[in-house]
């Protein structure tokens, strides 16, 4: 089928290169799992609303960026633009809140969005995704974002930066809401803005056009106008996450770009990313849970993008995940050796062995070439004569010594001879 193509702003993950990506998808959920958090899987599409709810009616994400479609019912449904929304759908409707608090839960998928493609930033995208839902406390917060960085010193990353600030609460946004709006209302702003200021004023804040950065200078912040009790969270959280060794660099003015966000918020950045620097973020939401009609209670979370964090691996020029190799090759000659062959390489693969053969009658030449290219650190190589002999030729690949091994122990020579 010719002229067929991947969608603009998609991308395929391919062999070898895709053996880094799961290696980063492993080492990034690897400090999960050790933490006790449970893995969970939901649908790609959720119906709108879960979104538009969840995320939020005055982000971007909600107003321009979902992929959003009727289905044949009439219902109107949403492929995900980012996964915290959907798991806690699953949490209120499996009625998770009902067993042992904390529900710790992680996710990985890919997520929508309809954005101007550019480097890092793609209509989908892979996200680890993870959740700590129904208890406030600061060392939970401070658990969350330990887990986050464990993920990023674990790949070898050192370059990146946690940004982290509080965004407030029920008690005291309100207050500054009114003194943020006061203020923008003073500001020379073109009509969009001034209607995004009407429904979330933070997100002016996040506004990254120099003509309106200039002008926000004297804005009030969030941090400085914290209620007694969201003030002692906060001190606490930074308590705890120093006694974790984990530093941070204050971001007053730090919006993240859902609506959900409450108290602790957080952003990973990495400094070889350029514009797009990134690669992750999260912080409390205490009231998405209510927002999607379920109980009202706390909950915090990260996702990160592996994507990002692969593009971060490799501008800190890392090596991780080596291209997924063989450890045994075996290469018949003759039609007679390529049933022993089948038969050895079933043997060692369901020993655990990771070995192949070639496929396709190649000759001698090529089925080396073959054997060479595979990595592997041992071949086993089975002509005429040899058979005749009943041996096959073991070499191993690292030092070029070959031996004739008898058939009926070529299985057991070969697995020991890689465990080696």
């Amino acid at each position: 089928m010719s002229g067929l193509t991947a969608p603009k702003g998609t991308f395929d993950v391919l062999p070898p290169e895709s053996e880094r990506f799961l290696a980063v998808r492993e080492t990034l959920t690897a400090p999960l799992r050790r933490a006790g958090y449970g893995y969970v899987e939901t649908p790609v599409f959720e119906h709108t609303e879960v979104f538009s709810r969840g995320v939020g009616e005055s982000t971007d994400v909600v107003t321009k960026e979902m992929y959003t479609f009727d289905d044949r019912g009439g219902r109107s449904l949403t492929l995900r633009p980012e996964l915290t929304a959907g798991l806690m759908r699953a949490f209120i409707e499996h009625r998770l809140h009902t067993g042992a608090l904390p529900v710790k839960l992680w996710t990985i998928g890919s997520a929508f969005r309809y954005e101007r493609p550019q480097a890092g930033r793609y209509r989908h995208f892979t996200q680890v995704d993870m959740e700590a839902l129904g208890v406030d406390d600061p060392a939970l917060d401070a658990e969350v974002v330990a887990l986050g960085v464990q993920g990023f010193r674990d790949l070898g990353l050192t370059d990146f930066e946690l940004l982290l600030t509080s965004l407030g609460d029920a008690t005291c946004r309100p207050q500054y809401r009114e003194q943020l709006v006061a203020y923008l209302d003073k500001l020379d702003l073109d009509e969009e803005t001034r209607r995004r200021a009407e429904i979330n004023p933070l997100r002016v804040l996040d506004d990254k056009r120099p003509e309106v950065q200039a002008q926000l200078d004297e804005a009030p912040l969030m941090v400085d106008h914290l209620s007694d009790s969201t003030r002692a969270h906060y001190d606490a959280v930074r308590q705890h996450l120093a006694d974790l060794g984990v530093t941070w660099t204050e971001a007053p003015r730090l919006v993240r770009g859902l609506d959900y966000y409450t108290k602790t918020t957080f952003e990973f950045v990495h400094n070889g990313l350029g514009a797009q620097s990134a690669i992750g973020g999260g912080g409390r939401y205490d009231g998405l849970s209510a927002a999607l009609g379920g109980p009202d209670v706390s909950g915090i979370g990260y996702a990160v993008g592996v994507d990002r964090t692969l593009l971060a691996v490799q501008a800190e020029g890392l090596h991780i995940g080596a291209a997924a190799g063989v450890q045994a090759f075996v290469v018949p000659l003759g039609e007679e050796a390529r049933r022993l062959a089948v038969r050895l390489v079933g043997q060692l693969r369901q020993a655990g062995v990771a070995a192949d053969t070639v496929y396709g009658g190649r000759g001698l030449k090529g089925a080396m070439k073959a054997a060479d290219r595979s990595g592997a650190s041992h071949v086993v190589v089975i002509g005429e004569r040899d058979l005749a002999e009943g041996v096959g030729q073991l070499k191993d690949m690292r030092t070029g010594e070959q031996h004739p091994v008898p058939v009926g122990e070529l299985f057991e020579r070969v697995r020991a001879s890689v465990g080696e």
